[in-house]
C-alpha cells in the first residue's frame, strides 16, 4: 500500500472542510429588511404588548396602530426622536461607550486597549455597534406602562460627559426615570478600572402608596451577520447568539427564526458572539431567570434577553435588580473568573477536548517566553516529541519500503498481467520482510486531533491577535505579508516527498507532485501563526525522518535514545 496515501487522504477531508463550511456560510438564508412596524419593536420586550409601550405620534405609520419611541437606529424615527433623545459618552482606561437615554441603552462600546489593525493603532475595535443594530438594552415590565420604564422610555441624566480620573478606580454613571406618581427608577452603570466588566443596577424607589411589582430584563440585538471575504477562511467564524445552562448553547441567527428559546434558568448567561469578541448579560447566579430569544422579522432584528423573576416592592420603600454586563475580548482566563462557562464562548468546537489542554501548554510556555511565535515553535517540538514512537513507526515502515523498492517493482513487473497473484505475492513479501503497509496511516490518524485542536487554538485565541514574533511578523493572526512561510512550507514538502519511497502508479506520482503546489497556496490565505506551526512540524518531521532513513540503511536503532547519541556525537 502506498505509504503516502494517507497525506492525499488529510488533504482532501481538510480542504473539503474549509470548502464546506465557506459555502455554508455563503449560502445561508438571508431575511429580507423592511421596514420597521410598531408590533415588530413591540415584539422585541417580553410579555409586553402595545399599550404597555409609551406612544408616541409618528407620521410615518398609518393612524390606529400602535406606535412606540425607538432607538437611535431604527429605521425612519431618529428625526422625531433626536429632540428628546440624549447620548451619553462614558470614557474609561479599557472603554468608550456610549449609553442612550431612550432607555438607558448601551449602543456603543470601543474597546480602547485592542486597536483593529497595526496600521491604525489609534482607531479601536467597536463591538457595541449602532451600525449593526448592536446594543445592549434593560428595562422593567409591570402591570402598567406607567409604573415602570423599559427600553424605550425616556431617562435624564446629570451631565452627558463622564471620564474616570487618574486617582479614581470606578466611575457611577446614573440615569433616572419618573413617572410622576411616586416611582422612581434610577439605573446605574458601575465601570471599574481596567476592566471591560460593568455592573447594572436598576433601584426602585416605591412612593406610589401601592405595592409595585414587576420584572427586570436584559437583552442584546443584533442585526444579520455582513457578509466578509477575508482569505479561505475568513468567513467561517460563529456570528450569532449563546447562553449557558450547565452547557455551552449556541443559538444561531437561523435557529432564532424557526423557533424561540424559552427556558427557566439558574444563573447561566446570554451573549452574543463575533470571532475575537463577546458581551454578555450574568444575572446573579443564585437566581432562576427566564432565556428567550426572538427575531424580529419587520425590524430584521435578532435578540436575545433574560428575565428576572417578578418582585414585590412595598411603598415607601427601594428594591434594586441587579445584573452584569461584560463587552470586550475572549480572554479565557478572565471570563472564567466572570461566570461559569463564560470562557466557553471561545469556540474550539468538536476539538475542545484537545484544544483547551494545548491552549493551557501554549500560556504556560507564552509566560516565560513571553512571544507568541516562539510559543509556537516550542509547543510544536513538543507535540513531535509526544509522537516521535508513533511518528517512528510510520518512517521506519517508509524507509523499509524505499530500501526494498527495487525488489517491489519487480514483483509489480513479474506480474503484471495477474492482479490477483501480484497482491498476494505483494502481502507474502511484505510479511517475510516484517513491513506492515498500514504503518503510515495509524500516525497520522493518532496525531489528526492533535493538529485539527491546535488550528482552532490558532484561530480562536485573541491573545494570538496582533502577536507579533520578529522581523516583517508583527500580527500571527494575519496572512503572512510577503508569503515567505507558505513557500518555505511549499519546498519542505516537496523535500520530504524525495525521503518516501516512489510510487509505483503513474497516477499517484502526478497527483503528489503536485500536492506541494496545492498546499502552499492553501496557505497563502491562512494566517502567519498557523503556518509557523507546520513549516516547524515540517522541518522537525524531516530531520526525524532522514535520520530514521539513514538508521535504517546502515542496520541501527531508530529509538529516541540512538537519536540523542547522534546528535551529542555531532557536537
Amino acid at each position: 500500500m502506498d505509504q503516502l496515501r494517507p497525506l492525499l487522504y488529510f488533504s482532501l477531508l481538510f480542504l473539503s472542510y474549509l470548502i464546506w463550511t465557506a459555502w455554508m456560510q455563503d449560502h445561508a438564508p438571508k431575511p429580507v429588511i423592511t421596514k420597521t412596524s410598531a408590533t415588530a419593536i413591540t415584539q422585541s420586550i417580553p410579555n409586553a404588548s402595545p399599550s404597555s409601550v409609551p406612544s408616541a405620534n409618528r407620521s410615518d405609520i398609518p393612524e390606529g396602530v400602535a406606535t412606540v419611541a425607538t432607538t437611535a437606529q431604527a429605521v425612519s424615527t431618529k428625526e422625531t426622536s433626536k429632540n428628546t433623545e440624549t447620548e451619553i459618552r462614558v470614557k474609561t482606561d479599557v472603554l468608550d461607550v456610549i449609553i442612550s437615554t431612550e432607555g438607558g441603552s448601551l449602543i456603543q462600546a470601543d474597546l480602547l486597549t485592542y486597536p483593529i489593525s497595526l496600521e491604525e493603532k489609534d482607531k479601536p475595535v467597536r463591538v457595541l455597534d449602532r451600525n449593526k443594530a448592536y446594543a445592549a438594552q434593560s428595562g422593567l415590565i409591570s402591570t402598567s406602562s406607567e409604573l415602570a420604564p423599559n427600553h424605550y422610555a425616556q431617562f435624564t441624566a446629570p451631565q452627558t460627559e463622564y471620564k474616570l480620573l487618574d486617582n479614581s478606580e470606578q466611575l457611577v454613571v446614573p440615569l433616572t426615570w419618573k413617572n410622576g406618581k411616586g416611582i422612581t427608577v434610577t439605573k446605574r452603570y458601575t465601570f471599574k478600572r481596567g476592566s471591560f466588566l460593568i455592573a447594572v443596577d436598576q433601584e426602585v424607589d416605591n412612593q406610589s402608596g401601592t405595592v409595585w411589582k414587576g420584572n427586570s430584563y436584559q437583552q442584546l440585538t443584533h442585526s444579520p451577520k455582513n457578509k466578509t471575504s477575508s482569505g479561505m477562511i475568513g468567513n467561517r467564524f460563529y456570528v450569532g447568539s449563546a447562553y449557558y445552562n450547565e452547557k455551552y448553547e449556541k443559538v444561531s441567527f437561523s435557529d432564532m427564526e424557526d423557533k424561540p428559546l424559552s427556558e427557566v434558568i439558574q444563573g447561566g448567561w446570554a451573549a452574543m458572539l463575533e470571532h475575537y469578541f463577546v458581551s454578555a448579560w450574568i444575572p446573579p447566579k443564585e437566581q432562576k431567570n427566564t432565556y428567550y430569544t426572538n427575531y424580529i422579522s419587520n425590524a430584521n432584528r435578532y435578540i436575545i434577553g433574560v428575565k428576572s423573576p417578578q418582585q414585590q416592592i412595598a411603598t415607601a420603600t427601594k428594591a434594586t435588580f441587579s445584573n452584569q454586563f461584560y463587552v470586550g475580548p475572549k480572554n479565557q482566563e478572565e471570563l472564567a473568573k466572570i461566570s461559569k462557562g463564560l470562557d466557553l464562548t471561545v469556540d474550539y468546537g468538536v476539538f475542545s477536548f484537545v484544544s483547551k489542554p494545548l491552549f493551557w501548554i501554549m500560556q504556560s510556555i507564552h509566560n516565560v517566553v513571553g512571544n507568541w511565535g516562539w510559543t509556537i515553535i516550542l509547543v510544536t517540538l513538543l507535540i513531535k516529541l509526544v509522537f516521535f514512537y508513533p511518528s517512528a513507526m510510520s518512517y521506519r515502515s517508509m524507509a523499509k519500503m524505499k530500501k526494498l523498492a527495487p525488489k517491489i517493482k519487480e514483483l509489480n513487473e513479474r506480474f503484471k498481467g495477474d492482479p490477483q497473484a501480484k497482491q498476494k505475492a505483494t502481502m507474502d513479501f511484505y510479511r517475510k520482510e516484517k513491513i506492515n503497509p498500514l504503518g503510515g496511516c495509524l500516525p497520522m490518524l493518532i496525531q489528526m486531533p492533535v493538529f485539527m485542536g491546535l488550528y482552532w487554538v490558532l484561530l480562536e485565541s485573541v491573545e494570538l491577535r496582533q502577536a507579533p514574533w520578529l522581523g516583517w511578523y508583527e500580527d500571527l493572526s494575519v496572512l503572512d505579508p510577503y508569503y515567505v512561510l507558505p513557500l518555505i512550507y511549499g519546498a519542505s514538502m516537496y523535500l520530504q516527498q524525495k525521503l518516501n519511497p516512489p510510487q509505483m502508479d503513474p497516477m499517484q506520482q502526478k497527483i503528489f507532485a503536485f500536492l506541494p503546489i496545492v498546499f502552499t497556496v492553501m496557505f497563502l490565505f491562512f494566517p502567519a501563526g498557523l503556518v509557523l506551526y507546520w513549516v516547524v512540524n515540517s522541518l522537525l518531521s524531516i530531520g526525524q525522518q532522514w535520520f530514521i532513513t539513514r538508521q535504517i540503511e546502515a542496520g541501527k536503532s531508530t529509538s529516541i535514545i540512538a537519536l540523542g547519541k547522534y546528535l551529542l556525537n555531532k557536537k
